[in-house]
C-alpha cells in the first residue's frame, strides 16, 4: 500500500509538473561558467545527482569553466576534486572532511573558515553568492510538500538564494519534521533516482575512549541539554549516559547514540527551556536504522545551521552542555580542532558556537574531551603551545572542563599556572615529566616544581572511593594529585591552631609552596595522601586529610590525619583511616605507627574504634603508637 501511494504521488507530481522533470541534458545545461554550485551535506549528500552531474561534464567538458563548489561537508567520493576536472570547478569547503582534505592541502581546493552560523548570513548577503543548489529530498507528500530529510543545514537558505534548485527525490530519504519542507514549486527540477542514502559509523569505543566517556557522564546531570559532535570519543561518552534522566538535545549534528538514547527514553527533552519535547539538529550522519527512526517523527526537528548554532539561541538553553573534541591543546587552555600546525584537517565547524553559547546560557558548560595522544601514543595532544601554524579554534575563555582518559581538569576562572598543573595532571604519564620541563622553561609553573616519573607517581585513580559518613555526608576520597597545592593551601589555612598543634605538633602561621610540594608530589608506592573530598558543582573542597609514609624495615607506616574543623565529629576521620587502611593492607603492610599528644583524646578514641591491636607509651609528653591490624 505504502508503495502504491507513493507511485500515485510521483505520477501526480510528473503530471502536474512536466517541465520540471526534464532529462539531464537539459537540466545540467542550465549550469553557467562562475556559478557557484551548492551540494547537500554529509550522508544527504544526492549521489546520483552528483555522478550525473559528472558525467554531464566528462560528455560536455566545454559546458562550463571555474565554477565553485560548495559545501559543508561530504562524506562521499567527491570528484569534483579531481584533477581532470580543475578547468570546470573548484571546491571551496566550510569544513574539511578524509575526502577533501588533500585537496585542500596541496593547493588544488579552498577551505572558508568560518563558524557554521554565519555561513547562511554569507549567502544572503552574497558575500558567497549561490548559483545552483544539488540536492536530495524525499517524496512529496499530498500537498505537494518534500522533506529534506537528514540535512536542512544550509541546504534551506541556498535554495532560497540560489536561482537553479535541483532535487534528486528519493523514496530512501525520510521525511523529517521542523524546517526541512519544501513545496515541490520551489524546485526547477526533478530527477526521481531511489537509491540507500550514505551511512557512517565512527569507530566503537575501545578502552580510552570509554574511560574519557565515563568521565564526561560525571560532569554531566540529569535534566541537562546536551550538544555533541562525532567521533568514537562523542559515542563513547553517549555510552556512559544511560543511566541518566530527562536529558535534552540542541545540536547540529545528530548521529546513532543519540537516536539510542532516545529510544531508552534517556532522551525526553522534558526539562529544556527552548524546543521543549523536540530534539533539535540541522543534519544527521548515521545508518538506516537512524533515518527510519527519523522519518515522520515529531519528537525530532531539523532547523537551518543558523537557528541550531547561533550563540544566543544556545543561550536561551538552561543547562546545556556543550562537549566537543580537538586535535591539540596547550597548558594555557586554547585549543584547535581545524588544524596540525600548517596542515588544515577539519573545520572550525559549529564549536565555536556551541562553546561560546554555552558559556553564556544559565548553568551553562563546555567540554573539551581528547585522548591524551594521538600517532599511536607517540605524540601528546596536550602541549606547551599550540604548534606552530595551528589555528585557535577555542580561545582561553571557551574551555570550562578537558577531559582525557586520565581524568578532569576544570579551566574556568584558574590561573595560567593552575591551568597548566590541571593539564598536565591529565596528560599522558609518559609525556607529563616533558611538559613539565617546558612549563618551567616558559615561566607558566613554579620552577622548583618536582615529579615523580614512573609508576610510582603515576595517579592511583582505582584507589578513588565515595562514601556517606555516619552523619550523612557524602565525599569523594581520592589521592592527592600533583594540581592540588591550591586545595591543600586552602585546607590548611582554613585549620584552627589547635588542629595544626594536634596533627603536626607545632603552630606554624605559613604554609609555603615549598611545604604544600611535599604534600601533593607524592611516591604513591612509598607514600600516600587521601583527601576527603566535597564536590561542589565545578569545584572540589578538601575538608579532610590522611596521609601515611612507608617504613620498609617493618613494613608498618606512619599515620596521620587531620579534619577541618566545622566538618569535626561527622565521621570523616573514621572514613579517612578506614581508607588508608585497606590501602595499607592492599600493599603488603602490617600495621600503623604514630604519635599523638595526651590532648588529642579524639584521635587516640578513634584509633581505639577502629580495632586495631594498639600499644601506646608516652614520650617526652607525647603518646608512641603501634597499630598492628587485625589477623596480620
Amino acid at each position: 500500500m505504502p508503495e502504491e501511494l507513493n507511485r500515485r504521488r510521483l505520477e501526480a507530481l510528473r503530471e502536474a509538473y512536466t517541465q520540471k522533470f526534464a532529462s539531464e541534458k537539459k537540466i545540467f545545461s542550465n549550469v553557467h561558467a562562475g556559478d557557484r554550485i551548492f551540494i547537500g551535506t554529509g550522508c544527504g549528500e544526492p549521489q546520483y545527482l552528483v555522478k550525473a552531474f559528472i558525467d554531464y561534464v566528462e560528455s560536455y567538458p566545454k559546458a562550463f569553466f571555474d565554477a565553485e563548489i560548495l559545501h559543508l561537508w561530504t562524506v562521499g567520493v567527491a570528484p569534483y576534486t579531481h584533477e581532470k576536472y580543475r578547468d570546470n570547478f573548484r571546491l571551496n569547503a566550510f569544513f574539511i572532511g578524509s575526502n577533501t582534505r588533500e585537496a585542500v592541502n596541496q593547493g588544488a581546493a579552498d577551505y572558508t573558515p568560518i563558524s557554521l552560523s554565519e555561513v547562511p548570513e554569507l549567502f544572503r548577503r552574497k558575500l558567497v553568492p549561490v548559483d545552483v543548489v544539488l540536492i536530495q529530498t524525499s517524496l512529496p507528500d499530498d500537498h505537494h510538500y518534500l522533506s529534506l530529510g537528514i540535512n536542512v543545514d544550509l541546504a534551506k537558505v541556498a535554495i532560497e538564494e540560489a536561482d537553479l534548485v535541483i532535487a534528486q527525490i528519493n523514496s530512501f530519504m525520510p521525511r523529517v519534521h521542523g524546517e526541512a519542507f519544501l513545496h515541490v514549486s520551489e524546485v526547477d527540477y526533478f530527477i526521481h533516482h531511489d537509491e540507500p542514502l550514505l551511512e557512517y559509523e565512527a569507530s566503537p569505543p575501545g578502552e580510552v575512549t570509554d574511560r574519557i566517556g565515563y568521565y564526561v557522564s560525571r560532569i554531566i546531570k540529569d535534566g541537562d541539554t546536551i550538544q555533541v559532535g562525532y567521533g568514537s570519543i562523542p559515542n563513547a561518552i553517549l555510552a556512559n549516559l544511560e543511566n541518566k534522566k530527562h536529558l535534552g538535545v540542541h545540536t547540529e549534528f545528530l548521529g546513532h547514540g543519540i537516536i539510542e538514547l532516545m529510544k531508552k527514553g534517556v532522551v525526553d527533552n522534558s526539562n529544556k527551556s527552548l524546543n521543549r519535547g523536540k530534539t533539535v539538529a540541522a543534519f544527521c550522519v548515521g545508518k538506516k536504522e537512524d533515518y527510519d527512526y527519523l522519518h515522520d517523527n515529531p519528537a525530532i526537528e531539523f532547523r537551518a545551521i543558523d537557528y541550531t548554532n547561533s550563540p544566543l539561541n544556545i543561550a536561551r538553553l538552561h543547562n546545556i552542555v556543550a562537549i566537543n573534541s580537538a586535535l591539540e591543546i596547550d597548558l594555557t587552555g586554547q585549543a584547535t580542532a581545524e588544524s596540525l600546525g600548517k596542515t588544515f584537517y577539519s573545520g572550525i565547524g559549529g564549536q565555536a558556537d556551541f562553546m561560546r553559547g554555552a558559556v553564556l546560557a544559565p548553568e551553562g558548560k563546555t567540554i573539551l574531551a581528547l585522548q591524551s595522544t594521538a600517532r599511536g601514543g607517540e605524540t601528546s595532544r596536550i602541549v606547551p603551545f599550540l604548534t606552530e601554524g595551528a589555528g585557535v579554534t577555542l580561545t582561553r575563555t571557551d574551555i570550562y572542563y578537558v577531559v582525557t582518559e586520565f581524568g578532569i581538569a576544570f579551566l574556568h576562572g584558574k590561573n595560567i599556572r593552575e591551568r597548566a598543573m590541571s593539564l598536565i595532571a591529565i596528560a599522558h604519564p609518559r609525556f607529563q615529566p616533558w611538559l613539565l620541563e617546558e612549563a618551567k622553561k616558559l615561566n607558566l609553573i613554579y620552577r622548583d616544581q618536582p615529579y615523580i616519573p614512573g609508576q610510582s607517581g603515576r595517579y592511583p585513580e582505582e584507589l578513588e572511593a565515595r562514601r556517606t559518613t555516619k552523619s550523612g555526608l557524602p565525599i569523594l576520597l581520592r589521592p592527592v594529585r600533583i594540581d592540588d597545592e591550591p586545595l591543600l593551601k586552602d585546607f590548611f589555612y582554613a585549620l584552627s591552631n589547635e588542629s595544626k598543634y594536634y596533627r603536626y605538633h607545632s603552630i606554624r602561621r605559613d604554609v609555603p609552596h615549598e611545604a604544600l610540594l611535599d604534600q601533593v608530589v607524592i611516591d604513591y608506592s612509598k607514600e600516600m595522601v587521601i583527601l576527603a573530598v566535597l564536590e561542589h558543582p565545578e569545584r572540589e573542597e578538601v575538608v579532610g586529610l590522611g596521609q601515611y609514609g612507608m617504613n620498609p624495615d617493618t613494613l608498618t607506616a606512619d599515620v596521620g590525619v587531620v579534619v577541618r574543623d566545622d566538618y569535626q565529629n561527622m565521621g570523616l576521620g573514621e572514613e579517612l583511616l578506614s581508607h588508608l587502611t585497606y590501602i595499607a593492607k592492599k600493599n603488603g603492610l602490617v600495621g600503623f605507627t604514630g604519635e599523638a599528644v595526651p590532648e588529642n583524646r579524639a584521635i587516640i578514641h578513634l584509633l581505639q574504634k577502629m580495632g586495631f591491636e594498639m600499644e601506646k607509651k608516652l614520650e617526652a609528653g607525647t603518646y608512641e603508637l603501634v597499630m598492628k591490624f587485625r589477623g596480620m
